[in-house]
């Protein structure tokens, strides 16, 4: 029996007990968020009152699943949470810094903050950053790669400085990776990040309709709108470099592959 095969719904009394230990250990340490040292524990424990606090008048516990979403104009990133199948908005923070414009990431060293759809597993929490503490968002994935778009490193972090990241400051990025750490540890196996220039309102786009980036804009919009109109994290992949809400089976971005423009 092929561990991953239980994944795909294999269902548990068809397995020995031996290979249910196999499972669970490999399943903890791939999925559950890594032990935390020292100094990232005291930070987490300085903001856990308060953050419990807060979740508690809202109604939410620690440990719910998390998603994440980042506007660049006007500067703040969202946590949501989920609750009763639905994912509602739990803090707004704005962002302390990011660098450059609305518009996507192109290359390693232009200083710019990509634009897209990514996810964060465990292994990609850094509470020993040199920023105080941080996580890596995923760039570039395999829509960015398929248009040679390059870069590494793209994090949401402590601190107040940004070379292509975004820098929450200390204090609101302690609370942003709590909530995150406790999701992860409670068994949420990754959470969402999207990352839009605004809101991707139909107004909006035609506010920015000049904009060179106004078509690669307008492909990332039916994901927004997903999330918008359901409040469930829409299910998007890439398929031969392109975007596909998969739930739907409806594209997201809808680029000829071969185009491989700045547009795109």
């Amino acid at each position: 029996m092929n561990i991953l095969s239980l994944r795909k719904g294999v269902p548990f009394q068809t397995l020995g007990p031996a290979t249910l230990i196999l499972f669970f250990l490999i399943t903890t340490s791939a999925y559950a968020a890594p032990p935390l040292p020292a100094r990232a524990a005291s930070l987490l424990n300085k903001a856990k009152p308060r953050v419990q606090q807060e979740l508690q008048q809202k109604g939410f516990k620690l440990g719910q699943p998390v998603f994440v979403r980042i506007f660049k104009m006007p500067g703040t990133l969202e946590v949501w949470i989920k609750k009763n199948s639905r994912y509602q908005l739990f803090k707004e923070y704005p962002i302390c810094s990011y660098s450059g414009y609305p518009g996507p990431k192109l290359q390693e060293g232009d200083w710019q903050s990509p634009e897209g759809f990514y996810w964060v597993a465990a292994r990609q929490m850094n509470p020993n950053s040199s920023y105080h503490l941080s996580f890596n968002i995923g760039y570039p994935n395999e829509f960015d790669r398929s248009r040679n778009r390059t870069g590494s490193s793209i994090m949401v972090h402590g601190e107040c400085s940004s070379r292509g990241c975004f820098a929450m400051g200390n204090s609101r990025m302690e609370e942003i990776y709590l909530l995150a750490q406790a999701a992860l540890t409670m068994g949420q196996d990754r959470f969402e990040v999207h990352v839009f220039p605004f809101k991707l309102t139909s107004r909006n786009l035609f506010k920015f309709r000049s904009s060179p980036w106004i078509g690669f804009w307008k492909k990332l919009q039916p994901g927004f709108e997903a999330f918008e109109r359901n409040r469930q994290v829409p299910d998007i992949i890439v398929e031969q470099g392109n975007y596909i809400l998969k739930s739907r089976s409806i594209r997201v971005a809808l680029a000829d592959t071969n185009d491989k423009g700045r547009n795109q």
